[in-house]
């Protein structure tokens, strides 16, 4: 008979040398993961990586195809993650400027990984797309 009971299982991350992430570790790498691997994430710190401090209509310009709510919703969220810092200057019309932090230069780092990972794939991944659209 099977056991009614559910077992409580959860991904157990190990690090390169293979010791394995505490379930505190764990849970911030998911709740991390959750709130900034999105591509609209992505795009803004790759954005503000490349170009420093911009004024919100730019960022929205150099991101391209993201509406003024989302752009609005992504930065908010940025900033209250600590990866953005956003300053507005008291004229009229205001003007304000978003920057990243040392924390979201440092994760623009990490996520710079994927993009040369896709690089280094890109025959690879290409043709599986195209089986995957044609079947």
């Amino acid at each position: 008979m099977a056991n009614s009971k559910k077992e409580n299982r959860r991904v157990v991350f190990k690090s390169t040398t293979g010791h394995t992430s505490s379930a505190e570790l764990d849970a911030l790498v998911l709740d991390v993961l959750g709130r900034v691997a999105d591509k609209w994430t992505m795009c803004v710190l790759e954005v503000l990586d490349q170009n420093g401090v911009v004024r919100f209509t730019r960022v929205g310009e150099l991101v391209g195809s993201i509406s003024q709510r989302m752009l609005t919703k992504t930065l908010r969220q940025m900033e209250a993650d600590g990866l953005v810092s956003r300053k507005v200057h008291p004229e009229v019309p205001p003007r304000v400027e978003y920057a990243l932090t040392e924390l979201g230069t440092s994760l623009c780092a990490a996520f710079c990984e994927v993009w040369q990972w896709a690089e280094r794939h890109e025959p690879e991944l290409r043709e599986l797309r195209k089986k995957r659209e044609s079947s």
